[in-house]
């Protein structure tokens, strides 16, 4: 790989594992300073050592407010700029309506939503102020299919989809460019309730897909001329019925 990132820096929020850590260690094998935001303050620490010196922890609970409010001067305290942002941290919950948990949506709406359009909030002005950036979402496919077998989620991605068009065409005249990454199944910790053989058995069917494809993918639209945004990038398993 290149040094395509070479001079940048970038922080990415759920960086201790699954999409997250793989964006992390992409970004940063093409060149980029990478800030890994977490709130697992241990695994973070331990990631950052070893994708090296030019890999920075920062602990944070992206559902605490005023820890958010505060993030981007940690960052620059840390690193003296911001280059990409990428509000990638999310959580899953799936099932029927009638039988659901409304505390869980809650959670889960906190971090899906709220904590994705404070996070974005944090770093406006700094990267507004220095006429350029990037913004990425880690949306879901789940965000353009309304998936019946969860309606939370699916609303919680839709959230996310009108907020990245509608913050791109506000952000864009201050040379920002803002899209989002749309997976479909991944292997990451959302879905370590799976046994290992089932897990194992999707991966070499195609079935769900792993992390890595999905930061290439990301590193493909932060690699694009700054004259083109990837609004929206879909990325599926072989098979996958969506």
């Amino acid at each position: 790989m290149g040094q395509e990132l070479a001079g940048r820096v970038a922080a990415i929020t759920g960086a201790a594992s699954g999409i997250g850590l793989a964006c992390a260690r992409a970004m940063g094998a093409a060149g980029a300073r990478v800030v890994l935001i977490d709130r697992a303050g241990a695994a973070v620490a331990a990631r950052a050592a070893e994708l090296g010196p030019a890999a920075v922890p920062l602990a944070l609970d992206l559902t605490d407010r005023a820890a958010v409010g505060a993030m981007t001067a940690r960052i620059l305290a840390a690193t003296g700029r911001l280059d990409i942002f990428h509000a990638n941290a999310g959580a899953y919950v799936g099932g029927g309506v009638a039988e659901g948990d409304p505390d869980a949506w809650d959670r889960m709406l906190a971090l899906n939503v709220n904590a994705v359009f404070r996070s974005i909030h944090a770093v406006l002005p700094h990267m507004i102020a220095r006429g350029s950036g990037d913004i990425v979402v880690t949306s879901s496919v789940a965000g353009v299919v309304a998936v019946v077998g969860e309606p939370v989620y699916t609303a919680s991605k839709h959230a996310v989809q009108a907020f990245v068009h509608t913050l791109r065409r506000q952000v864009a005249p201050a040379g920002l460019r803002v899209g989002a990454v749309l997976p479909g199944p991944v292997a990451t910790p959302l879905i370590d309730d799976w046994p290992a053989a089932k897990r194992a058995a999707e991966l070499a069917r195609g079935g769900i897909m792993p992390p890595e494809e999905v930061a290439a993918a990301v590193l493909f639209m932060l690699t694009r001329p700054p004259t083109v945004t990837v609004r929206d990038l879909v990325i599926l398993p072989q098979r996958n019925d969506l």
